[in-house]
């Protein structure tokens, strides 16, 4: 049994190599909790920690296909099912060619902490693969699609393994997804989420990790009697996050002022409004372009290129209030939180999965500013994933006003969870810490129950 936390790193570094994402997703986690388990020596004994880490099951496969011009194509598939201590596995894929193993158990990591903290059901698992569906035909996808779930479907079921959408897999990738599975299993069940309305899918599911977001920097603005009224926010992404935040900012009184891919990004100083927002949804969603396009046809707008060389982002270097963090890992280092700071932000809620640094975290919860991590702010995706899976079991469908009640409700839930945690353990205001012991706490007794799985 490690007798501390550097201790227990070195293990986990040591039998997992190369895998810098899952080592970081880790020893965040393992910082936060080690007080908790010096004070509760059952869980030491049970060894939760070691086997919270360590994927229950871990899925790789070839992925065969053909492209338009006849040519074979091959990819690699992965399931990572991480932890299924209090419910199925639930979790997205994520095609991007960035894909790889350390990549998927650190998002699989980060999902069972996340589940944990909606309060539904659910464990955690995440998937993918590092086909690029930027710049092919709907026919490619199509049989890329059909070919990864012909090895996937002996893996999921709805009482198993619930994957989800993430990069790159939108609307149209789990429509090919849950056709090849129908097809395949001859059943029609809730084995995937993202669905289409019209088959099984839940209103605001698209609009849910980008709504979740913003419910959750107004909840940490509450506890200091703020709204988001006439708050500058900085977004990045161009996405379903991305876009759906910008959306919810606007609603809730906000001005949306960023929005990026990965060829640069738009500073429109006069605000994104509801205009502007629906032109970048019909550029990202329909056309599939790029956001320069957005630079060109918005006077008011500038468009920065992405530059590699720099050892920042520009797009963090504005004058703000709020920064909503949408596009992926990593975005914001310790430079870029250092220009937030500096340029008055002093709300950050990360609507990606770990897009801070941990130097970057360091800084935020050093200055203590209202910072929500990840797995707490953008919790509100697969809050919403897990109760169109409700809505499946009952085979009924909620209206859109019932599922955004219970959306802010769940992610007012998160919240309350995370600041009375952090509490209770002795680090006010600290959101990282709050979430991983609520997350760890309710986890750790469910596997404690089960014994030696």
């Amino acid at each position: 049994m490690s007798s501390s936390a550097a201790e227990f790193m070195e293990g986990i570094i040591a039998k997992n190599p190369a895998e810098k994402e899952f080592h970081q997703a880790v020893d965040e986690v393992v910082e936060s909790l080690w007080p908790v388990l010096e004070k509760r020596p059952e869980y030491r004994k049970a060894k939760i920690l070691e086997r919270i880490c360590e994927p229950e099951r871990v899925i790789l496969f070839r992925v065969p296909w053909v492209d338009d011009a006849g040519e074979i194509q091959v990819n690699r598939g992965f399931r990572i099912e991480m932890n299924s201590a209090i419910g199925p596995y639930k979790g997205g894929l994520r095609f991007h060619p960035s894909v790889n193993l350390g990549i998927l158990k650190f998002l699989a990591f980060e999902q069972v902490f996340k589940n944990s903290l909606t309060t539904l059901p659910m464990g955690g698992g995440k998937g993918g693969s590092d086909f690029d569906p930027k710049g092919k035909s709907d026919t490619e996808v199509m049989h890329f699609c059909q070919s990864f779930m012909n090895e996937l479907f002996r893996h999921i079921g709805a009482n198993t393994d619930v994957p989800a959408g993430d990069i790159g897999v939108g609307g149209r990738e789990i429509g090919f997804l849950f056709g090849q599975y129908k097809r395949l299993r001859n059943e029609f069940v809730g084995v995937l989420t993202g669905k289409g309305l019209n088959w099984g899918g839940s209103l605001i599911r698209p609009e849910a990790t980008g709504y979740g977001a913003t419910y959750f920097a107004a909840e940490m603005l509450a506890t200091r009697n703020e709204t988001m009224e006439g708050k500058t926010c900085l977004v990045s992404g161009s996405g379903n996050v991305a876009q759906f935040a910008c959306e919810k900012i606007i609603d809730l009184g906000g001005k949306p002022v960023t929005v990026s891919d990965s060829s640069g990004y738009i500073y429109d100083e006069a605000g994104i409004d509801r205009d502007k927002l629906a032109y970048v949804m019909e550029l990202k969603n329909v056309r599939r372009g790029r956001i320069k396009e957005y630079g060109e046809k918005f006077s008011s707008a500038v468009y920065t290129p992405a530059d590699p060389k720099l050892d920042y982002n520009p797009l963090w270097n504005h004058k703000a209030d709020c920064a909503f963090p949408s596009a992926t890992q990593n975005e914001i280092n310790e430079k870029d939180a250092q220009n937030l700071i500096k340029n008055g932000v002093y709300v950050v809620s990360e609507g990606a999965n770990m897009p801070t640094t941990p130097e970057g975290v360091k800084l935020f919860l050093d200055k203590r500013i209202l910072y929500g991590p990840g797995k707490a702010a953008n919790a509100g995706g697969v809050a919403t994933s897990g109760l169109e899976m409700s809505q499946n079991s009952l085979r009924l469908s909620w209206t859109r006003e019932e599922v955004d009640q219970r959306l802010q409700g769940i992610m007012k839930s998160i919240h309350k969870a995370c600041y009375e945690t952090a509490k209770e353990f002795g680090t006010p205001g600290n959101y990282v810490n709050g979430a991983n012991v609520a997350g760890f706490l309710k986890i750790a007794d469910a596997m404690l129950d089960q014994g030696a799985v």
